[in-house]
């Protein structure tokens, strides 16, 4: 997978980022999500590596990115450090203003990168979530049900850790496979390389530190920005999954339009992974959006 993208390590404040780049033009940032790599973008990144410098970044945790120690309020997962990882890279490479397609957990980082660096980030597309705020102050017995990793991964014990190191790789195939598309959405590559990575010891910790600091941290944050009344000023593009159950549960657009200034999106007809379960679609919408040279 990914041939012609040149391996990337980029050191910040002891940690290692991982990243993949290849092509020419406007820089382009692609962010995962849980419980994957930047693998995930494989059915996509060559394709938009013919228009754009892109940039496949493993977050810290995650992939072949280090796996700091939490710290006081999980506070080295916050999305606040994340996306100072992402200016990291971007900057080692170059680029000072760029563009980002996220997925995810990916995608809350991109959003606390776009808030904190408006001056960084010129336009994002976003998938398959809404604001991380707008859905624990949301949450329905239906999303919790559908998504009970988010509750069990914040739970402050070691048993979700314990428990994820028992099999980690039962937990990326109980987690991925249980959604619409099931296991089938996943090139036996891509499968292999998120269940790698998940055994990487420190990789259990991190997960649920990065959903603590979501529960948390982040949360602080975020509500910050609304009670100063601030607002995404780029253009922001959202996407969700028909048969997902973020679009079930909320009214993304909605949602969106309270944290942004300029937003647009539409459903489409996959589940959750949009960018392994219908990569034509996205590609489309992608070229669409962002500015190429």
């Amino acid at each position: 997978m990914l041939e012609g993208f040149d391996t990337v390590a980029v050191q910040r404040g002891g940690v290692s980022l991982h990243a993949r780049v290849a092509g020419r033009g406007e820089p382009l940032l692609l962010l995962h999500g849980h419980p994957q790599t930047h693998a995930m973008w494989h059915r996509v990144a060559p394709t938009l590596a013919r228009q754009f410098r892109v940039v496949l970044l493993d977050l810290r945790g995650y992939g072949d990115s280090g796996r700091p120690e939490p710290g006081t309020d999980d506070i080295a997962y916050s999305k606040r450090e994340m996306a100072l990882d992402a200016i990291a890279v971007m900057q080692s490479l170059g680029h000072t203003r760029f563009q980002v397609l996220a997925h995810d957990r990916g995608a809350r980082v991109a959003h606390r990168l776009a808030a904190d660096h408006p001056q960084a980030v010129e336009r994002m597309l976003l998938l398959d979530i809404a604001p991380t705020l707008a859905m624990y102050r949301n949450t329905s017995e239906a999303f919790a049900r559908a998504y009970w990793h988010w509750f069990f991964l914040i739970q402050p014990t070691a048993l979700p850790q314990a428990l994820i190191e028992s099999d980690p790789v039962r937990f990326v195939r109980s987690v991925m496979g249980a959604r619409f598309a099931g296991l089938a959405a996943f090139a036996p590559e891509a499968l292999a390389a998120y269940e790698r990575c998940i055994a990487i010891p420190g990789t259990a910790q991190a997960i649920c530190a990065d959903y603590r600091a979501s529960a948390g941290i982040d949360l602080r944050h975020d509500q910050e920005d609304v009670d100063a009344g601030r607002r995404l000023a780029q253009p922001l593009r959202v996407l969700w999954g028909e048969h997902g159950v973020v679009g079930k549960c909320f009214d993304v657009l909605a949602l969106w339009r309270e944290r942004a200034e300029q937003v647009t999106g539409r459903s489409i007809a996959c589940g959750h992974y949009i960018a392994e379960e219908a990569p034509d679609a996205l590609l489309a919408e992608a070229t669409s959006f962002f500015r190429s040279t």
